[in-house]
């Protein structure tokens, strides 16, 4: 779909000022304009990546009673149980929990749901069939259980405590658990509603080991140092396409850099089967090489997988693991690319839906664990929210996305006597309906939509931060670049645009991307590599407007700067 192009134009003296204030170029200062970061505190602060900028865990509400009560648990050796989401977010927020408290010598197992079988969050099957049994005094949901009232009662009458960690959105009123950590809570004042599940378990975990301290508890057991933690962190973080601002970018910074050390032998697994062919891993690698081949235990088989994994001690059995992982993810995309096919087939049979604000479709065969995958595909590329169901169980169970402009959320609390369950935030959200109310649910969502998208939002917009000609591009302008990272939600990575750009040489890639030689009439050629391109552009010489990006890219232990297109234009 054709793009909007914005090219934003901030205060030249601001701009000025972050020069003289950071000695950077005035692209760099562009861009950090751009973003709103002006004064020289929020200039310091987005540079500093030091734990000093971590606010205390105890400014979280409830936090103070989960973290004692933990403690207790652990010193009078009470069985624990884990309780988790089944997504990265999940895996390694189970995973940082379950290591820490075994640690620490405490009487701990751990539990995530088949995503299919079972589906999300705590149930009261859990507690009658898991809890109980196993004589469980104490569980701590991560990444879920914001909305697990009835297994929060039913734990209650077996008495058992309850400790909710949460970042999802609360609609309803809180569980009656002992304690409720969540900072998207009304009466909680902490400001971290940016924090992924991972990162409200870390901040538990921070305050656990200051109450287990106070008891003396690591005169017998060695502290935990809560940086080499920060891996587990950085991958649910990323995964999770929460904000990378505030003590998000400190957190996933630190993670980085255990990562990079090396000393998880399931994460140094893991990125030996990807091949990256450099020797730093980036936010982007994890995003779309590690975070996909974690998915795809929880979306093919079952989580524990990847929970396994990231415990592994032995470098044989990780080694082993990450290869069962990277044979599922392969599995993941043939399936995947089933899923799309049957979508861009009924397309091109009813092109009549594209008339309309939504595709909401269905389909008897489709894998219920890919849909939420397919439907990020399917809705940046007709840029419209997009709702699939499984048919393969009742109630249907489906996967939603949606676009920048539409909240999903809010449409979907609109129509919700339609639905059986729901649950999600503005981009993505679970969901199921009964077969009979299908019909009468989509026309309701599309009703929805009319009245929410305007007709002006309704192609994406990209926005580019400064016109360059590509003879300014330098070491040392990717290095002042390199030094914004990490990149994603509400730091987005910096776009760019040149004129007048000549094609010298260029060669296919697969079947969709075409690696270039790119420059000026006069000057230096740079690398560049259009992903995806539309096949009418694989063979034009010259582009009167180009969007791009800016990367390094390693190859044989070099790096050099290359052009990653975003967007051209004759």
């Amino acid at each position: 779909m054709d793009k909007q192009w914005k090219v934003l134009t901030p205060d030249e003296g601001m701009v000025k000022r972050i020069c003289r204030c950071l000695k950077c170029s005035p692209i760099m200062a562009t861009v950090l304009a751009n973003r709103n970061i002006l004064s020289s505190e929020e200039l310091s602060a987005f540079f500093d990546s030091s734990f000093q900028r971590i606010s205390s865990p105890f400014c979280v509400q409830d936090i103070e009673i989960a973290a004692a009560r933990i403690a207790a648990a652990v010193k009078d050796q009470e069985r624990i149980l884990v309780f988790g989401d089944y997504d990265v977010d999940g895996i390694t927020a189970v995973t940082m929990v379950f290591q820490f408290l075994k640690n620490a010598g405490a009487d701990v197992s751990y539990y995530i749901p088949h995503r299919v079988r079972e589906g999300y969050g705590m149930r009261l099957q859990h507690i009658s069939g898991i809890a109980v049994p196993d004589r469980i005094r104490l569980i701590i949901t991560v990444d879920c259980g914001i909305s697990s009232h009835e297994a929060v009662e039913a734990a209650n009458h077996s008495h058992i405590d309850v400790i909710v960690t949460d970042h999802h959105r609360i609609t309803d009123s809180l569980p009656n658990a002992l304690a409720v950590i969540n900072p998207d809570r009304m009466d909680c004042e902490s400001g971290l509603e940016h924090l992924a599940g991972v990162g409200v378990a870390f901040y538990l975990l921070a305050a656990v080991r200051k109450h287990l301290r106070d008891m003396n508890h690591w005169n017998h057991y060695p502290e935990p140092n809560l940086k080499e933690m920060c891996d587990l962190v950085a991958l649910g973080t990323i995964a999770d396409l929460v904000p990378l601002i505030a003590e998000n970018r400190v957190l996933v910074k630190k993670g980085l850099e255990v990562i990079n050390s090396g000393k998880r032998v399931g994460i140094k697994a893991l990125i030996d089967t990807c091949n990256l062919g450099k020797q730093f891993v980036e936010p982007g690698d994890i995003a779309f090489r590690l975070a996909p081949r974690l998915n795809a235990a929880g979306r093919m088989r079952h989580a524990d997988l990847a929970v396994q994994l990231l415990l592994a001690q032995d470098p044989g059995s990780a080694e082993e693991a990450a290869r069962n992982l990277g044979e599922l993810n392969r599995s993941r995309q043939i399936i995947e690319k089933e899923i799309l096919d049957d979508i861009h087939r009924f397309i091109k049979d009813y092109p009549k839906i594209l008339e309309r604000k939504t595709i909401v479709l269905s389909h008897k065969n489709w894998h219920v664990g890919l849909l939420g995958v397919v439907a990020s595909r399917v809705a940046e590329e007709f840029y419209r929210p997009v709702i699939l169901f499984s048919e393969k169980q009742l109630p249907w169970k489906g996967s939603a996305r949606g676009i920048p402009e539409f909240d999903l959320y809010q449409a979907l609390s609109s129509c919700s006597d339609l639905l059986e369950a729901f649950g999600g935030h503005k981009m993505a959200a679970g969901l199921s309906v009964l077969p009979e109310r299908f019909d009468a649910f989509r026309q309701e969502f599309e009703n929805i939509a009319e009245k929410m998208i305007q007709p002006e939002t309704a192609r994406p917009t990209i926005l580019i931060d400064k016109e360059l000609n590509l003879n300014q591009v330098s070491d040392r302008i990717m290095e002042e670049l390199d030094s914004l990272q990490p990149f994603g939600k509400k730091n987005r990575e910096p776009l760019f645009m040149a004129r007048d750009v000549r094609v010298r040489f260029s060669s296919l890639v697969g079947n969709h991307h075409r690696r270039m030689r790119i420059g000026h009439t006069t000057g230096p050629l740079l690398n560049g590599i259009h992903f995806n391109a539309a096949p009418e552009t694989m063979n034009i010489e010259r582009f009167g407007k180009m969007a791009f990006r800016l990367r390094w890219n390693h190859w044989n232990g070099k790096k050099t700067a290359q052009v990653v297109v975003e967007d051209v234009a004759e």
